[in-house]
C-alpha cells in the first residue's frame, strides 16, 4: 500500500471540510435541540439564545450535522479500505479526527441527560453518603440543583457505575464546586481521555492481529457512533473502553508470537510484569463500568495458549488473572470508601423497557400477543421471561468463544468483541452506544471485508436513531417529521455541491492538496 495521490489528497481534504462543517451544525443546533441542563446558561446569551427560542429549526440543524459528519465518515472509508492500492496514512486519520471532534467538544450534551446523572451520583459520594443506596431524589433532594438535570426514570435509582468512575467524579465536583456547566465540561475531558486512549490502542492492536491500522481508526475511532456519543453525549464507556483496551495492548507488548504447534518459548524478562500491569488496567476498566472484565478471560486465553495451551495452564492463568482482578478491585473499592455496594446496583438500567433490546422487545411482542388472543395483559411477566432467557444466553455466547479461542479457531481479540456484544444485545437494555463494546474491539482485530460492511450499516442506523434531545417528545412529536424533513433536503443540497468529492472516483490533474 502506498499514500494517497494529489487527486485523492484533494478529496480527503473535502471530506475533512464535509465533516468539519456537520460538526459545527451539530454545535449549533445543540444549542438549541441539545441536552441542556435545566438551568440552561445559554438562554442568557444575546444571539446564541434565538436556537432556544426555535426548538425545531434547531433539531433539523442538528440532525443537518449529524448525516453530514455520517457521510463524510462513509465518504472516509472508501478511502481507508484495506484493500485499496492507496490509503489514507495515520498522520492524515488522526487530523481528520482532529478536525471533527474540535467542535463536538463545545457542543451542549445532546442525544443522552446520562451526564448529569453523573454529576448527581458523584455529588452524593462527595457528601458522604452512600449512592449505591440513595438516589438524586433522596439522597439530594428534588429540589436540588443537581437532581433537576438528572432524567425523572433516575431520579430514585441508585448508580450503576463502578467505584473508579465515582471516585473521579467526586474529584470534578470537588473541582467544580458543583457548576454544572463546568462539572459536564469536567466529564467531557474525561470522555476525551478515554478516546485518545482507544485512539492509542487501536493501531497497536491492529497490527498485532493482521488488521490495517487505518481502517481499524476508521471503524474504531471516527465512528460516528463514537463522535455522538462519546464526545457529544459524555458516556464514561469511553473510559471504561478506553482502560479495557490500553490494558490488553499493555499486557501483549512482551508476548512473543507462537503458533498452536508451537515453539514456546521460555518467559522472557518483564513478560509476567506485562500481564499483571495489563490486567490491573483492565480491572480498572471493569471499575468504572463491568463489561470490562470480560477482557481479561480472553486475555487469559492468549497467555494460556502462549504457555503451551494445556488446560492445566488454563487454570493457572485464570488463578493468577483473578487474582490481579480481586486485589485491584478490591482497592478501587475499598480505597474509594464506597465499598462493593455497586456490585448490587448493576441492574439498574433493567428499569427500562426498551424496544432497542432485542430480549424486551420479544417479550412486548409476546406479552402483546397474549392480549390479542384474550389471555389477558401479562406483558410485565413475559419481558421478564424473555429477560431471564436473554441472560442465559449472552453468558453462554461468551463461553462458547473463550472455548474456540482457546482452541485456536478463533482470534481472542475478535472474540471478545463478538462476546460483549452478545452479553450486551441479549441483556435487559440496548443503547446505541452499546455497540461501542463489541464495534471498538473487533475494528482492532476483524478485517474481513463483510464485517467491515455490517459494521458499517449498523453504525449508520444506530448513529441516526436518537433525537438530539436526549429526552421524548411526548405532545410535540409533530416537530421530528419537520426537522427530519428539513435536514433531508438541507443535506441533499450539501451532498449536490460536494458530490464529485464524497461520492465520485478521484481523478484528473490536481497541483495540491491534504499532507
Amino acid at each position: 500500500m502506498t499514500g494517497l495521490n494529489a487527486a485523492e489528497r484533494r478529496q480527503l481534504d473535502v471530506i475533512r471540510r464535509f465533516g468539519t462543517v456537520g460538526a459545527l451544525l451539530l454545535l449549533l443546533g445543540s444549542l438549541g435541540a441539545g441536552a441542556a441542563p435545566v438551568f440552561n446558561p445559554v438562554l442568557r446569551l444575546p444571539v446564541l439564545s434565538l436556537f432556544s427560542r426555535m426548538p425545531t429549526v434547531s433539531i433539523a440543524v442538528g440532525f443537518t450535522g449529524v448525516f453530514m459528519l455520517v457521510l463524510a465518515w462513509l465518504a472516509l472509508g472508501r478511502l481507508s479500505r484495506p484493500s485499496r492500492e492507496r490509503v489514507v496514512s495515520l498522520p492524515q486519520m488522526a487530523r481528520t479526527l482532529v478536525m471533527w471532534i474540535t467542535p463536538l467538544v463545545f457542543t451542549v450534551p445532546s442525544f443522552s441527560r446520562d451526564v448529569y446523572s453523573y454529576l448527581a451520583q458523584s455529588e452524593i459520594a462527595a457528601l458522604g453518603m452512600d449512592p449505591y443506596t440513595e438516589g438524586p431524589a433522596q439522597a439530594l433532594g428534588v429540589d436540588h440543583p443537581l437532581t433537576k438535570g438528572v432524567p425523572t426514570v433516575w431520579r430514585e435509582t441508585p448508580s450503576p457505575y463502578g467505584p473508579l468512575f465515582l471516585s473521579a467524579g467526586r474529584i470534578v465536583n470537588w473541582l467544580t464546586g458543583g457548576h454544572v456547566v463546568w462539572g459536564v465540561a469536567m466529564h467531557r475531558l474525561l470522555a476525551l481521555i478515554g478516546l485518545a486512549m482507544i485512539i492509542w490502542a487501536l493501531p497497536r492492536l491492529a497490527r498485532r492481529f493482521g488488521v490495517h491500522p487505518v481502517s481499524a481508526l476508521w471503524l474504531g475511532a471516527a465512528n460516528p457512533l463514537v463522535l455522538f456519543h462519546l464526545v457529544v453525549g459524555v458516556h464514561n464507556e469511553s473510559l471504561a473502553i478506553g482502560l479495557m483496551l490500553v490494558g490488553f495492548e499493555l499486557a501483549l507488548r512482551r508476548m512473543p508470537w507462537v503458533g498452536p504447534d508451537g515453539p514456546f518459548p521460555p518467559l522472557q524478562p518483564g513478560e509476567l510484569v506485562g500481564y499483571a500491569v495489563g490486567s490491573s488496567v483492565i480491572t480498572l476498566g471493569a471499575a468504572v463500568k463491568i463489561p470490562a472484565a470480560l477482557a481479561l478471560g480472553f486475555l487469559g486465553v492468549m497467555i494460556a495458549r502462549r504457555l503451551g495451551g494445556q488446560w492445566s495452564r488454563l487454570f493457572a492463568v485464570a488463578g493468577g488473572l483473578f487474582v490481579v482482578f480481586a486485589v485491584v478491585l478490591t482497592a478501587a473499592s475499598l480505597g474509594s470508601g464506597l465499598g462493593y455496594g455497586w456490585v448490587a446496583t448493576l441492574n439498574t438500567a433493567a428499569t427500562i423497557k426498551s424496544w432497542l433490546a432485542p430480549m424486551t422487545a420479544l417479550g412486548f411482542a409476546a406479552g402483546g400477543l397474549g392480549i390479542l388472543l384474550g389471555l389477558g395483559n401479562h406483558m410485565d411477566a413475559a419481558i421478564t421471561v424473555s429477560r431471564v432467557v436473554g441472560s442465559v444466553i449472552g453468558p453462554l455466547i461468551a463461553a462458547k468463544l473463550l472455548f474456540d479461542s482457546f482452541r485456536w479457531k478463533l482470534r481472542p481479540l475478535t472474540g471478545l468483541g463478538v462476546a460483549l456484544g452478545a452479553v450486551l444485545v441479549f441483556g435487559a437494555t440496548v443503547q446505541p452506544w452499546y455497540l461501542l463494546w463489541a464495534a471498538v474491539p473487533l475494528a482492532a482485530a476483524a478485517g474481513d471485508t463483510k464485517f467491515r460492511v455490517v459494521a458499517t450499516g449498523i453504525s449508520v442506523a444506530l448513529a441516526v436513531v436518537l433525537n438530539t434531545t436526549g429526552s421524548p417528545f411526548d405532545g410535540r412529536t409533530f416537530q421530528l417529521p419537520y426537522a427530519y424533513i428539513a435536514a433531508i433536503i438541507a443535506t441533499g443540497l450539501a451532498v449536490l455541491l460536494a458530490r464529485r468529492h464524497l461520492i465520485g472516483t478521484p481523478g484528473g490533474r490536481v497541483t495540491s492538496g491534504t499532507a
